[in-house]
């Protein structure tokens, strides 16, 4: 009987041929079906698929001659499938994991408001990732805090890091004291995110301290790996930065002449994480289309600058499985970022409750609501709906807005339900706590409010999108029905993977376990694809890659 013709697991259609023999003075070949399962998993170990007259045979030792004849009277098989040793570090992009000092090309992403907290990018970077601090949201003096905690850790055991540098379209200064404070602590990556466009302040960080090394390098000591979803947006980044802005930071004295005139020689950002279908901000771009179109942009762009290095396109939103993170890579992802699966595990920085809520969302439990930052802009955040009655009020409070020029003009009933329901004070008293926040962080916006109704409606409406955040960060739980979970479909992906594992319950997530989880059953999947193209007609159910523990996984990698 041939391979062809087993039974176990089903074979038809199969195209199995000879493709060399198979040879080994000592070993002998494990039989049957569950030893090829099994030995998938060991990703470390080259794995030869033999037959014979009875089985299946599989072997991780022996040599191998590629002819359609053996050459001698040697006992030998013949080897129907074949597939290298790979391990889960050799995934991605190898300059991108040089660039970055990286063990794995795979990026912990920067949930805001610190969700992404210290310790959870401390976490990641000692196991050979990339972890960005979620600065999203946070005072400069919170910033400030986090990074004298990462650098103070960074002392006793280097490791990567970034922090997260999100737009601002509302407050340019918020923006450009946040450049000034990374670069007086001397922050050298960050994660560009929800740009519309490259602005003053992130060209100002970009370009403090460029300067041309004696042997005519370009060192540019300010990296910025930028979070796009949008062509246009993505050949900004790709691009040298914008002259008006290279041009106006010169004439301010805030770059000198060097600097400017090396602008024209660097793209704005080194790498592009290329967004999908996320939590938070997001345009639900399916990852399919999003991440060739937007390596086909990098390759266009690239090919008109004598860039040193070409930017790097890696993937974000959805990767959520070991089987979309090897997804990711099959695409040619250079690295793999992940968001909403962090926003769960314990070092979140966010309460219990909440995490509980994540780790019972379904893919469909999640829906668009209008965004704290831009909520005049009409911009929506991907967010939970389950547990939750956020995004449906938040979507009325935009209506509201939107059809209204004051508070005093909504009717009768509505104001009503605003105050008792939703702010749990009059409006004039919320009003008065959301004049004093923005005059510590952005006073322009009170003194506009000052001569214009709408807009004071505005800033309280968007206190209470902001305080709802809080609420589910804190755990505040009679605000439970107005927490506002950032959150993507890959969540319910996620939970449905986990489910009846260890990982099902959230107290056992931790960002690095589920990431060495990710990379590693994302190589067992590019070792089964690689055999199943070779002829072999192995069922899915073939694909090992349930949760494991660590220290599981860690026995694969090392035999």
């Amino acid at each position: 009987m041939t391979l062809a013709q087993h039974k176990t697991p089903p074979a038809e259609g199969n195209d199995v041929v000879c493709r060399g023999w198979w040879h080994s003075p000592v070993t002998k070949p494990e039989r049957g079906y569950n030893a090829l399962r099994r030995g998938l998993l060991y990703v470390a170990r080259p794995l030869f698929v033999l037959e014979d007259d009875q089985d299946v045979l599989v072997s991780h030792e022996g040599s191998m001659l590629v002819d359609a004849t053996p050459l001698d009277d040697t006992p030998q098989l013949p080897i129907v499938g074949y597939v290298p040793g790979m391990l889960p570090e050799n995934l991605g992009d190898t300059g991108f994991k040089s660039r970055y000092n990286l063990r794995y090309a795979y990026i912990v992403g920067a949930m805001a408001n610190g969700i992404s907290s210290v310790s959870m990018v401390e976490s990641a970077g000692r196991r050979g990732m990339m972890g960005f601090f979620g600065a999203g949201g946070l005072s400069l003096t919170e910033i400030s805090s986090a990074i004298d905690q990462l650098k103070r850790s960074h002392q006793v055991q280097s490791f990567p890091f970034g922090m997260n540098f999100i737009h601002s379209p509302t407050n340019s200064v918020l923006e450009m004291e946040t450049a000034k404070l990374y670069l007086r602590k001397k922050i050298r990556l960050v994660s560009a995110s929800a740009f519309m466009a490259v602005t003053l302040p992130l060209t100002f960080y970009r370009l403090k301290g460029v300067r041309k090394t004696d042997d005519g390098r370009i060192l540019c000591p300010n990296r910025i790996i930028a979070k796009i979803s949008r062509e246009e947006v993505a050949r900004q980044f790709l691009s040298p930065p914008p002259p008006k802005h290279v041009d106006k930071l010169l004439g301010d004295g805030f770059i000198t002449p060097e600097e400017a005139k090396l602008a024209t020689r660097i793209p704005m950002a080194d790498d592009i994480t290329a967004e999908a279908d996320s939590g938070g901000h997001t345009d639900n771009r399916p990852a399919l289309a999003l991440l060739p179109t937007i390596m086909a942009v990098r390759d266009t762009v690239s090919s008109q600058y004598d860039y040193q290095s070409t930017p790097c396109v890696g993937l974000a939103g959805g990767i959520a499985t070991p089987a979309a993170t090897a997804a990711a890579f099959a695409m040619g992802a250079a690295f793999v970022l992940t968001g909403s699966v962090n926003q769960a595990c314990k070092e979140a920085g966010t309460s219990l409750t909440t995490r509980q809520m994540l780790a019972q969302a379904g893919q469909a439990d999640v829906m668009m609501a209008p965004a704290a930052d831009m909520f005049e802009l009409g911009v929506n955040v991907q967010v939970l709906k389950r547990g939750t009655l956020f995004p449906l009020r938040a979507r009325k409070l935009h209506d509201l807005y939107s059809r209204y020029d004051a508070f005093e003009d909504l009717p009768e009933n509505e104001q009503r339900w605003i105050e008792e329901t939703l702010l749990r004070k009059t409006f004039n008293e919320e009003w008065a706590a959301t004049k004093q926040y923005f005059l510590q962080r952005a006073p322009h916006q009170v003194e506009k409010a000052a001569s214009n109704p709408k807009h004071r409606m505005a800033l309280v409406f968007r206190s209470y999108l902001g305080q709802a955040s809080h609420w589910a960060n804190t755990g505040i739980s009679e605000r439970q029905l107005d927490y506002q979970i950032w959150c993507g479909p890959g969540m319910g992906a996620f939970n449905e993977w986990a489910k009846g594992s260890f990982l099902e319950d959230c107290e056992n997530r931790e960002a690095a376990t589920i990431a060495i989880n990710f990379l590693f059953g994302a190589t067992v999947i590019n070792r089964f694809q690689q055999i199943r193209t070779q002829g072999l007609n192995l069922p899915t159910s073939f694909m090992p890659v349930s949760p494991m523990h660590p220290d599981e996984i860690n026995q694969y990698l090392a035999n």
